[in-house]
């Protein structure tokens, strides 16, 4: 299973669940829904399995007040790509809007209508900036980010606030234990923490964002800088050997950890921090050993500021549908009421200010964290290419789990920088 799938079963399709963990049955495709032809005011909505949930309110309100009426396809994840790929080469859609995973948007661009006319200079105050980039394709803006997500840092306040652990902590490190601001601090705390069948932090050698976060705080773009694959650099091998330099202080088996396994190290207590997406926060079991007991902080900044690699999903309309006008009613009501995201069970937007709307209420600490992630100055999307996903899968995932098993770092970004300039051809 690849690493970009899993981050949506956690970050979408997982909302099947009440922990967010991966769950392979999660949707059902259901038969075909046929488009709307021209001048109807029903919509055909094609969703990943969960992505109905956060998008229900929207469409309540837009039946309200645009009288456009939605109906909504759902299909998992691993099989979304596929009819979607089917569907726009036929030239004839059986959906008038698509909700599109990012990673895709280069592989549709040529399907998909431009909606410049949605993208006010108001709107684009109002979404995140490394969200407005990604979603111009080409000169044109092709889709309205629908929710997004972003790592931040998860803590366990009980342990940081203990009075033994606050003392302990002062007298080794000479300054306060409090929720990590730096790298050293970070390092420092998850040290502190490796003890007694506790680890300080996991280490997820099967997926390569956290990796790819720390190479874009180093001041780097990820793997390409246009063209030109540069994973080899200094930024990218910083960011390697840092990322390893944890191993020692995260639980053993490191190459086969992904965020399953790491979300569920932290529920179980196993774990004092964690790197992990926000919706985690508000997902945590009440029957956990860490319920009620977590903290939530920004992303640490490295030398070229704080920087997450968002995982958003974009609403798109294919240029084959027969019903533009009401699809981009729809899109444009998905805009208008973002905020009815966040009351569904993954809890997430795309605005600025639908996030603020919720930040200062009990239950969404994780927001002004995620916010400040967000727009960090180091935040960027994934390389706009369609062999992303096989880059990551072939490449990157495996480079990784030879890194935090020991491997030398400057060999193994040689050869997947050969292996990726291969498959760009």
């Amino acid at each position: 299973m690849s690493t970009r799938r899993i981050i949506n079963r956690l970050a979408i399709g997982g909302i099947c669940t009440a922990v967010a963990l991966a769950a392979s049955g999660c949707g059902a495709g259901g038969p075909a829904a046929t488009s709307g032809s021209a001048g109807s005011n029903t919509v055909n909505v094609l969703v990943e399995a969960g992505g109905h949930a956060e998008l229900t309110g929207v469409a309540e309100q837009c039946k309200k007040d645009a009288g456009v009426d939605v109906n909504f396809v759902e299909l998992p994840y691993d099989g979304m790509f596929n009819r979607l790929s089917s569907e726009f080469s036929s030239g004839n859609v059986s959906f008038d809007v698509a909700a599109l995973d990012s990673v895709w948007l280069p592989s549709f661009k040529d399907a998909v209508q431009p909606i410049d006319e949605l993208f006010t200079d108001e709107a684009k105050k109002d979404i995140f900036p490394a969200l407005v980039k990604e979603a111009n394709v080409d000169g044109h803006f092709i889709g309205m980010p629908a929710w997004t997500n972003a790592e931040i840092i998860l803590y366990r306040k009980d342990l940081f606030e203990d009075a033994k652990n606050k003392a302990d902590f002062k007298a080794k490190y000479g300054y306060d234990l409090a929720a990590p601001t730096t790298w050293k601090q970070y390092q420092d705390i998850s040290a502190f923490f490796t003890k007694d069948g506790m680890y300080g932090t996991d280490v997820k050698g099967g997926v390569e964002t956290e990796w790819l976060a720390h190479v874009l705080q180093a001041g780097s773009p990820m793997i390409m800088d246009g063209d030109k694959v540069v994973i080899d650099n200094a930024a990218h091998k910083e960011a390697l050997d840092f990322y390893t330099s944890l191993v020692k202080d995260a639980p053993s088996g490191a190459a086969q950890v992904d965020w399953a396994a790491a979300q569920n190290l932290f529920n179980q207590g196993k774990t004092a921090m964690t790197r992990f997406w926000a919706h985690a926060y508000r997902q945590i079991p009440k029957d956990s050993a860490v319920a009620g007991k977590v903290g939530a902080a920004p992303m640490i900044a490295g030398s070229a500021g704080i920087g997450g690699v968002p995982g958003p999903w974009y609403l798109t309309v294919p240029k084959a549908t027969k019903n533009t006008e009401a699809a981009k009613k729809f899109v444009k009501c998905a805009y208008d009421y973002n905020d009815k995201g966040i009351e569904s069970n993954l809890g997430l937007a795309a605005r600025i200010s639908a996030f603020q709307k919720y930040q200062d209420q009990p239950g969404y600490e994780s927001f002004k964290p995620l916010i400040e992630t967000l727009n960090g100055k180091a935040t960027a999307t994934r390389p706009a290419t369609e062999k992303w996903q096989q880059i990551v899968d072939t490449v990157l995932v495996p480079m990784l789990q030879k890194a935090v098993a020991g491997g030398d770092s400057a060999t193994l970004l040689a050869d997947a920088k050969k292996q990726i300039e291969a498959l760009l051809k």
